[in-house]
């Protein structure tokens, strides 16, 4: 390609609402443009960025025994209820209805669809096991769409399924899953994690993992052990607090005292105003659960409760909050006031706060708190277990030696093990080996292909702008010839093009009539790794190889770069499908 007739605006500053380093040098580069809130056109660079990768993807599932097919985006909402997702999923639910009054949804997913098919198409153990994947748009109307391609409403990813006989068989096909996501995140230059996660609306009755981007700007949290290789979601990341202290006899213990502590309702004014440590203060906070009931969890002063791990102890879906009239009612008390003792809801204790010997807690009434309450005697443990979020420092679950550690990061890929969720609602049955009719075992496999060009672009810049992995760079290398109007110059650059050209390497030739300064800001922009300069020394048949990922810049001559260029390619990751 002749850079006179790319299709790319490079822009000297950012636009006001990109926050995101790679959001801002996505925009300036020329990669991608806003539509509307969460919604991007990909310009030529963005779109051959994302073809390599797509082509990476393509690559490693067919490797893994998977047939392509594609779906479409808009699904009958009769599905989602067959499914019991379409109340279920929320808002952020695209739906809509055609001229005939009937209903459809934007799919975020496709786990309907695609159990649908293979319903219509599998009837015998004969057929399976069976693994399709696609790459397709997909919608999700977030509330807040932020940090450009990472949160969007419309964005690109790859999902796989697998159908199975049994449990035996999806194990198997989770783990050539893994082990393929692995190839292609390594393909694709990202330093990253796989860690236990929760399911989310997804769902599913085995085990699920996430692939998460180590990058300081990621909403993901990940606890990672010091010493072996746990590595987990904070939301699902297991805390080993120890056993509770053995208590038979509390003859001789005092009683609470109550203190007054007014206009002391949160952990950080009972700190400054009462100079009391957070990790000897005992929160209880009033929840509702999904069917109305009411319950207290509580939690060190120093800890914050886990909802996910609160409802998979309680079995049931969402758990909120309870609103101060209903604290009130609870309680008989205002919230920062509330205290275990006397109260006549379940109360779940987490194991920290179980291990005390004695607490501050508050005393049920406005402005007052009490001090030495004794886990065990002013209060029932009853209902004990780990309902906090893990913390720097604490112990490793898996190896007990280790210390876990946290790392911001962005998912970019979630593999799950279904089981029968969607295959027992929408009928997905086959005939065994008996003649007796069983679900299809399922597994579900996603990559974020937009969100995992961002989280690229995140971990590979430096201060003049983006800095491709060489498998993934729009082009594989940027000739900037210096001057047009030198004939010398002009002459090389084009042999060298045409040289390039014809080993079937991509090549960009800036072949524009603009000063070297502008030349070099916008190469710098763009990230091409692997520069060929043609400026001065061209009557010599010299050129500057600059390497952008290395830092190098050698002089050599026409030949010694073509030969440096041709032998860094690597077909399979730069053909285009």
């Amino acid at each position: 390609m002749r850079q006179t007739n790319l299709l790319v605006t490079t822009l000297r500053e950012a636009p006001a609402e990109a926050e995101t380093r790679s959001h801002q040098l996505l925009l300036r580069a020329g990669y991608i443009r806003q539509v509307a809130a969460g919604v991007y056109t990909y310009l030529p660079l963005g779109r051959r960025v994302l073809r390599r990768m797509e082509q990476i993807v393509r690559q490693e599932m067919e490797s893994a025994g998977a047939q392509e097919v594609l779906m479409p985006s808009m699904q009958p909402a009769e599905l989602w209820r067959e499914s019991e997702r379409y109340e279920v999923y929320g808002k952020e639910l695209m739906k809509l209805r055609d001229r005939h009054d009937r209903e459809f949804v934007l799919g975020p997913t496709h786990e309907e669809v695609v159990t649908a098919l293979m319903r219509g198409e599998i009837s015998s153990y004969r057929q399976l096991p069976v693994t399709v994947y696609q790459i397709q748009t997909k919608f999700r109307d977030e509330r807040r769409p932020r940090s450009g391609l990472l949160r969007g409403r419309e964005f690109l990813m790859k999902d796989a399924y697998s159908f199975d006989t049994d449990w035996a068989g999806l194990d198997l096909a989770y783990q050539v899953m893994y082990s393929a996501y692995e190839r292609i995140f390594d393909r694709c230059g990202l330093k990253y994690r796989a860690v236990q996660a929760n399911a989310g609306a997804i769902g599913g009755k085995g085990q699920n993992h996430e692939f998460i981007a180590l990058s300081e700007i990621g909403e993901d949290t990940i606890a990672v052990c010091s010493l072996c290789g746990y590595a987990a979601n904070l939301e699902q990341a297991e805390v080993q607090s120890g056993a509770a202290p053995h208590r038979q006899d509390f003859a001789g213990r005092p009683a609470p005292e109550r203190f007054h502590t007014p206009a002391q309702k949160t952990i950080q004014q009972l700190e400054q105003e009462s100079q009391l440590r957070p990790q000897d203060i005992i929160k209880t906070l009033i929840y509702t659960g999904g069917g109305g009931d009411t319950f207290a969890v509580l939690v060190r002063g120093d800890h914050e409760v886990n909802e996910l791990k609160v409802q998979k102890h309680l079995g049931c879906g969402d758990i909120t909050l309870a609103d101060a009239m209903h604290v009130q009612e609870t309680a008989g008390t205002g919230s920062g006031y509330v205290g275990p003792a006397g109260l006549s809801v379940p109360i779940l204790v987490d194991a920290a706060v179980a291990a005390m010997t004695e607490a501050v807690t508050g005393a049920g009434e406005e402005d007052y708190h009490l001090r030495g309450v004794v886990p065990g005697r002013d209060f029932p443990l009853t209902q004990v277990g780990d309902f906090r979020n893990a913390v720097a420092g604490d112990s490793c679950p898996q190896c007990g030696e280790g210390e876990l550690d946290f790392h911001q990061g962005i998912e970019v890929g979630h593999v799950f093990k279904l089981g029968t969720v969607y295959s027992e609602k929408l009928g997905a049955d086959y005939l065994d080996l008996g003649g007796r009719t069983r679900p299809m075992v399922m597994g579900c496999y996603g990559i974020g292909i937009s969100r995992l060009l961002a989280a690229v672009a995140e971990q590979n810049n430096d201060d003049q702008g983006l800095v491709w992995p060489q498998g993934l760079a729009p082009y594989a290398v940027h000739i900037l010839l210096m001057s047009v109007k030198d004939t010398a110059q002009r002459e090389l650059a084009e042999a060298l093009y045409a040289r390039l050209t014809a080993l079937g390497i991509d090549a960009l030739l800036d072949d524009r009539d603009e000063r070297a300064g502008v030349k070099f800001k916008d190469a710098g922009l763009m990230g091409t790794p692997v520069a060929l300069v043609v400026g001065k020394l061209a009557a010599e048949q010299k050129v500057e190889y600059m390497d952008r990922r290395k830092g190098n810049k050698e002089v050599m001559d026409m030949a010694e770069a073509v030969l440096r260029v041709s032998g860094m390619q690597s077909a399979p990751d730069t053909a285009f499908a």
